[in-house]
């Protein structure tokens, strides 16, 4: 089994540095890759704010089932992948990740069917935090997690105690499912050139989940309104976001990445606000200080220990 360390292992320098192409992901990679995930960060959230205005119209299953199957045709129209020359490892790599992104997308809407967007975020982002952890090999970043667990926490009010104990599960699979994303999201932007691994991998999520969709809301899923509100969530919470995150994947590693993602209850309660009518306390905005804190530590402490590479390779440092 592949430990945590050599899984989420930076990558070298020569991948992060190959030339891309003028159209397409390429474009997106010149944001940098805090941009990326700061980018990736606010869509996915804004379109989880209006995923939750679709559930009446389609049911959590139905959305799921939509939001998947949007973003897969998009992503292999634009991508048009290769299906011959990759190994049995590639597609095995490909295979797990859209079952992650499945089990993701669907224990997460289920989640949000039950409990508010913003404790369901806060509980979801507890899995990326404990694969920082895990992951990391230098002190540094168990403070930066530990900062960003304080505000996750803080955010949620600081008791959970009144959620309904179902869709806090629900929210906690997720992230664990979240933390297994970041690892083959990695893995698969590795082994698979551009966005082809994500759009194959997206279609393996959507063929899996669409019966459940189709059993529980049926012919509403074809519902012109429901259609167009359902690609806007694809677009938003799948096709953009994953692309730039597996884009900023392959230039940090997964154990930044991962500390990155405590942005993410802040995003989600700026749109639940903005969408939902979801106000924000003193004690979280409070709580989403912290987090933009400790995102904004990991960020310096990585570029920092970049550099300090560097000048031990050219001979500098001392």
């Amino acid at each position: 089994m592949t430990t945590p360390d050599s899984a989420t292992s930076p990558q070298p320098a020569t991948t992060a540095a190959a030339p891309a192409p003028a159209t397409g992901p390429g474009r997106l990679g010149s944001l940098g890759p805090l941009g990326l995930v700061l980018a990736g960060g606010i869509s996915v959230q804004f379109g989880g704010a209006l995923a939750v205005t679709l559930m009446p119209r389609a049911g959590a299953l139905g959305v799921v089932a939509l939001r998947l199957l949007v973003a897969a045709v998009v992503l292999l129209l634009v991508c048009r992948p290769r299906l011959r020359g990759h190994s049995r490892t590639d597609w095995g790599t490909v295979v797990v990740f859209g079952i992650t992104m499945a089990a993701m997308n669907g224990l997460f809407y289920q989640a949000v069917a039950r409990i508010p967007l913003g404790p369901a975020v806060t509980l979801e982002v507890l899995g990326p935090l404990a694969l920082s952890v895990l992951a990391s090999r230098r002190a540094i970043n168990v403070v930066w997690a530990a900062l960003a667990l304080a505000g996750v926490f803080l955010l949620g009010g600081g008791d959970f105690s009144g959620l309904d104990p179902v869709g806090a599960a629900f929210a906690l699979g997720a992230g664990a499912m979240w933390a297994a994303y970041i690892i083959f999201s990695a893995r698969t932007g590795r082994r698979f050139p551009q966005a082809d691994g994500l759009a194959l991998a997206m279609a393996v999520g959507a063929v899996l989940f669409l019966p459940l969709g189709i059993a529980e809301s049926g012919a509403k899923l074809a519902d012109p309104v429901t259609l167009g509100l359902g690609a806007a969530v694809a677009l938003l919470s799948s096709v953009l976001p994953y692309t730039l995150e597996l884009l900023a994947l392959r230039r940090m590693p997964a154990s930044t990445f991962a500390i990155l993602m405590s942005l993410e209850p802040a995003i989600a309660a700026t749109a639940g606000f903005l969408l939902l009518d979801q106000t924000l306390t003193t004690p979280q905005a409070a709580a989403i200080a912290l987090v933009i804190a400790a995102s904004m530590g990991a960020v310096r402490t990585q570029v920092g220990r970049g550099r300090t590479k560097g000048l031990e390779g050219a001979g500098l440092e001392g």
